[in-house]
């Protein structure tokens, strides 16, 4: 289950894209982009926009299996094109997707890379997709980056949502190997909306990690030996190592995230739970 419709995903795509774009206006497409090693901003907007393409074919074809996604992988291209045109590629992108996905409906069969089996999961995954990936343009250009909470709580939720599943993990070995007595993680969202669920337990005690997700304000069982406090939209930049891209100084800055107990094994965790983003 997701916070938000189809049809709100299908507006944060074109609109985050459309936010990305104007953050990079002039900007040199050969600039660094910090957060992503080795990739111009050219190559960033050239993998966005093929992930919007590539999530297109499938919703838009009905796909029942695998869809070659090498549009997404081949970020190689012409850094001395104009920035403009590259832009006008990616919105039209987003926005065929976005067409694809309202003419599909949210109760389609589609093959999807994790369970779901319907565009609505295709529609939040690329809304976290371009979300994340805007906060790269944004430290590619030195920019300012805000985020609506309610969209950031969606992507947290979608984050943490995929920890139980084995293929996140490099192996089962390693999966397991962050399992252990006491080690349990507490996240709270400080700016989720009253009754909202705004706070998640990970349990790494068991035999598989286990989440559990409350009402903001709830108190959540037990002590965590770990917990992690901020807004969502800094708890999810932190998941995905893009937290430098907020301004704050430390722990409990504005923007930053306060982390309380034991932080090796928040590390450690993160490490262990992003290897599916590094395939």
């Amino acid at each position: 289950m997701t916070d938000l419709t189809l049809d709100r995903y299908a507006v944060e795509i074109i609109a985050q894209t459309e936010q990305l774009t104007v953050s990079i206006k002039g900007a040199d497409l050969t600039a660094p982009v910090p957060t992503c090693a080795g990739w111009s901003l050219g190559d960033l907007l050239r993998h966005l926009g093929g992930a919007h393409r590539w999530a297109e074919e499938i919703v838009r074809s009905r796909a029942t299996g695998p869809v070659p996604d090498d549009q997404v992988n081949d970020v190689s291209g012409d850094d001395r094109a104009d920035t403009a045109a590259l832009g006008a590629w990616l919105s039209e992108g987003a926005a065929l997707f976005a067409d694809a996905l309202r003419k599909a409906g949210p109760d389609a069969p589609v093959w999807t890379v994790a369970p779901g089996g319907t565009p609505v999961f295709w529609a939040r995954r690329m809304t976290v997709e371009t979300v994340v990936h805007r906060a790269d343009a944004v430290a590619a250009v030195d920019g300012t980056y805000t985020l609506d909470h309610d969209v950031a709580l969606d992507a947290l939720a979608e984050w943490l949502g995929f920890i139980g599943l084995p293929q996140v993990y490099e192996s089962p070995e390693a999966m397991r190997g962050l399992q252990g007595p006491g080690r349990t993680l507490h996240f709270h969202a400080t700016d989720a909306a009253p009754g909202a669920a705004g706070d998640w337990l990970i349990d790494l005690t068991g035999e598989a990690p286990t989440v559990r997700r409350s009402g903001a304000g709830e108190r959540t069982p037990g002590e965590a030996a770990v917990s992690l406090r901020g807004a969502a939209a800094a708890l999810l930049l932190l998941m995905y190592q893009r937290d430098s891209v907020l301004d704050g100084g430390g722990d409990g800055a504005d923007g930053a995230v306060e982390i309380v107990g034991d932080r090796e094994l928040f590390e450690e965790w993160r490490e262990g739970a992003s290897a599916w983003l590094r395939r």
